[in-house]
């Protein structure tokens, strides 16, 4: 669905995420394992697509005139 640019932007950006989200909670990411971490990152790649997607629509209803009813 996404091209591959895309994709490997929106990962980097969640380990990004990720490993502040680790730092913040007083922990290291090597104190959890290959899974546990892959869901943080997962979770942090929904977030971030769900950003996209809550702007995008936003812009959208911008453009009709629908702002001020949203």
């Amino acid at each position: 669905m996404l091209p591959d640019k895309f994709k490997r932007a929106i990962r980097e950006k969640a380990i990004s995420r990720a490993h502040t989200r680790i730092i913040l909670a007083g922990r290291t990411p090597e104190s959890f394992s290959a899974d546990e971490l892959e869901v943080i990152v997962r979770e942090e790649e929904d977030n971030i697509k769900n950003n996209y997607k809550e702007k995008g629509l936003l812009a959208v209803a911008a453009l009709l005139g629908l702002g001020w009813w949203i």
